[in-house]
């Protein structure tokens, strides 16, 4: 991000609807166990320390329904050399790291040991075409969120994301085969 909108994101995180992931209305349920809940904190404290500016959110939540609620959590002023920007969270918290144009950016998205998915907003199709030959994840997006795939496409990612072959798709039979030789002599 070039940091031009990020003073808008705060705002429109307020609005989002944390609660019971089967209520009418939740855009947010809570956290999978108090194991996870506390990684998360624990990495919200990571971020902290590390200098990361904290723009919103990582309070805990209380709501009727019993749970591990977190507040959505956003990062600014993030490295790529920060745990909260290099390591997996698996919660609700994300870090803005502010590159300075478009071949950072690409080289700040690849510098990682993950590669499951990756995405781009842009306006320019010559970046966006660039980026989806170049980006080093199983699955890419442009102009869209990095989850929430087909099911009818291969999924999965490369570096420390990938466990063999895609699942789903045409790939699935071969995911779910094992391949056997035999012989007899009769």
């Amino acid at each position: 991000a070039d940091g031009r909108h990020v003073h808008f994101i705060p705002k429109r995180m307020k609005g989002l609807v944390i609660d019971d992931a089967l209520k009418a209305g939740t855009q947010i349920g809570p956290v999978v166990d108090e194991s996870q809940l506390n990684q998360d904190t624990d990495y919200i404290a990571i971020g902290r320390q590390e200098g990361a500016k904290l723009a919103f959110g990582g309070e805990l939540l209380k709501r009727d329904t019993p749970g591990f609620y977190l507040q959505p959590t956003l990062f600014t002023e993030a490295t790529n050399a920060m745990r909260i920007s290099r390591e997996e969270i698996f919660g609700p918290v994300a870090s803005v790291i502010r590159v300075k144009d478009y071949d950072e950016a690409l080289t700040v998205a690849n510098d990682t040991p993950f590669g499951l998915s990756s995405g781009i907003a842009t306006t320019s199709l010559k970046h966006a075409t660039h980026f989806k030959r170049n980006a080093e994840a199983g699955m890419v997006m442009v102009n869209l969120p990095t989850a929430g795939v087909d099911f009818h496409v291969p999924f999965g990612g490369r570096k420390g994301s990938s466990h063999g072959s895609r699942e789903q798709g045409r790939y699935a039979a071969e995911f779910y085969t094992t391949v056997k030789t035999a012989y007899t002599l009769a």
